[in-house]
């Protein structure tokens, strides 16, 4: 079974899935809907999605599935991957979780290893959670607010404050605030640095 508020993202997976040889028998667009079509499907695994621009996430559709059935397999899908989120979905009882830009062979995987009861970590998911358990949280995705980190990463990839003003409809005034208080909280200031960081904890692309 697969939640996404998106049906074209949606679709796209369960033909990625189908492909891997695994059936889909429900695809659901809300929280409240995941919860009701596991409930009537019992599927053996539930592959959802965190945010669905409702009140409700994925965390909580999670909750009630497995309030309803402790022994329910469940993947986490989704585009963010901040080291708190990804914390919390195996804290919760999830099985697996994968980024939407994986490929969709890791996927499949996770989804096999859920089946049969195995905890299943991309490799650069594993790589963070065990320098999480030595090192600490010290990743900006630890550090830093939703809209701060998204400024970061824009940063990251070099565009100019005016340049993230404008892909974020806020004023140039703002920026220049966040970007000075992201870098000194982040103890970075030079491009290559923020850049780097960035790389390292996989918010971009190198």
């Amino acid at each position: 079974m697969l939640a996404d508020d998106h049906p074209i993202v949606m679709t796209g997976f369960a033909m990625s899935l189908g492909a891997q040889g695994l059936e889909v028998v429900g695809q659901a667009k809300t929280p409240d809907e995941a919860v009701a079509m596991y409930a009537e499907q019992k599927p053996d695994v539930a592959v959802l999605d965190i945010r669905f621009g409702t009140e409700l996430t994925g965390l909580d559709a999670a909750n009630n599935i497995m309030k309803a059935d402790p022994q329910a397999k469940i993947v986490f899908l989704s585009q963010f991957d901040q080291d708190s989120l990804i914390k919390e979905t195996y804290r919760l009882g999830a099985h697996a979780f994968v980024t939407k830009d994986c490929d969709p062979a890791d996927l499949a995987e996770a989804v096999r290893q859920a089946h049969v009861g195995k905890l299943y970590f991309l490799p650069q998911i594993a790589e963070r959670l065990a320098s999480l358990a030595v090192r600490g949280d010290v990743s900006p995705q630890s550090q830093l607010d939703e809209r701060s980190l998204e400024i970061f990463r824009l940063m990251a990839e070099g565009l100019t404050n005016n340049e993230i003003a404008e892909r974020l409809n806020l004023s140039t005034k703002t920026i220049s605030n966040v970007s000075q208080a992201v870098k000194e909280k982040l103890g970075v200031h030079r491009q290559a640095y923020i850049t780097k960081l960035a790389v390292k904890h996989g918010l971009i692309q190198p």
